[in-house]
This record gives structure tokens, C-alpha cells and sequence, in this order.
């Protein structure tokens, strides 16, 4: 009894932890810059190198926005963070916080990396219109289907608005992000 106690103290500290909403109030917002374009640049390196033709989809968008680490943890109810960049050709041009909370039978942690891909230049002016948009209420996002062939499925490169999502064991099938929210950083 005490072992499940302790267990959901601790889920329930990751997932306090993970919806945890920053001020935007950052020592130094220079700093809080460059680490999250790092991050940024090593998640798209690993995107065009692991995805046939993502870098060309990446070249033909608007603009993306990578959130290159995603932590979800949660013991019933759960939730997940990440910060990230909005990329406008080639450089960062916002900072954006993403969460997401769920209630449900669930229990771990996993951390992954989203990439949204905004195809078109109307879906991109809404979005950064947006003071908080949200997956689903404010826009509709194709999650892509890799093939077997580790390449993008053509029909998916035609929305207005593309959703990768990538973990540590590859990219993830059968995965929705309706609900989640997009929040720009003051940075």
C-alpha cells in the first residue's frame, strides 16, 4: 500500500512538474534563446536525417515550430511541457510554450520531440495572431504517416498544418494532438 502511495506521489510530482506554466520571466532571456535554438537545430537535424523528403516538405512551409524535448509524465491524471521555436526562414522568430493535460489509465514518463509545419501562409498569420491557440479548437493538424520506407506520405503533405511527432524509439503512430496548447514565451 505504501509502494502505491509513493508511487503516485511521484507521478503526481512529475506531472505537477510537466503543466507547470513559466512567467516568462527569465534571468537571461539571451541565454534561454540560444539553448532553445540549439535544441531546436539538433531536432531538425535528427528530423531530415531520419525522414526521406522532411527536409523538402520543411523548405516548401511557411514556417515550423519544433519543440525538441516534450515531457509527459503522469499516474492517472497526466500532462505534459516543452518550450520551443518558431522557425521563418531558417531563423527563430517566436518562442513558444506547448502543454497538454489528460486524465485517464496512464502512468510512466516519456519525452519526445513535435514538429508542426505550417503549409500555408493563412494557417501560419493564424497562429501567430493567436495569444493562445490550441490543437484542434483553433486549427486542425495532420499528424504525418511515415511509411515503412521511413518516407513521408505524400497525401499528408497537403494540409494546411503537418504534426510530427518523434520519441526516443522513433516516430509515434496513432497519436492525436487536439487539446494541446501553444502558448508564446516572453522571452
Amino acid at each position: 500500500m505504501q509502494r502505491r502511495i509513493l508511487v503516485f506521489a511521484a507521478g503526481s510530482a512529475l506531472v505537477a512538474g510537466a503543466c507547470s506554466t513559466p512567467t516568462g520571466d527569465v534571468a537571461d532571456p539571451g541565454a534561454k534563446r540560444r539553448e532553445i535554438d540549439t535544441a531546436v537545430d539538433n531536432a531538425l537535424a535528427d528530423l531530415f536525417t531520419g525522414i526521406r523528403g522532411s527536409r523538402e516538405l520543411a523548405n516548401k512551409s511557411s514556417g515550423m515550430l519544433v519543440f525538441p524535448k516534450v515531457l509527459s509524465a503522469g499516474f492517472v491524471v497526466g500532462g505534459s511541457y516543452g518550450e520551443g521555436a518558431l522557425r521563418k526562414n531558417g531563423s527563430s522568430s517566436g518562442y513558444y510554450s506547448v502543454g497538454a493535460g489528460s486524465v485517464g489509465l496512464l502512468a510512466g514518463a516519456q519525452s519526445k520531440a513535435v514538429f508542426l509545419l505550417f503549409m500555408n501562409g493563412d494557417a501560419l498569420y493564424k497562429f501567430e495572431a493567436s495569444p493562445g491557440w490550441t490543437a484542434g479548437a483553433d486549427g486542425s493538424i495532420a499528424i504525418g504517416e511515415i511509411g515503412s520506407d521511413t518516407r513521408i506520405d505524400t497525401r499528408t503533405a497537403q494540409a494546411p498544418i503537418i504534426g510530427f511527432v518523434r520519441t526516443n524509439a522513433g516516430f509515434m503512430a496513432n497519436l492525436s494532438l487536439d487539446g494541446t496548447k501553444f502558448t508564446k514565451l516572453k522571452l
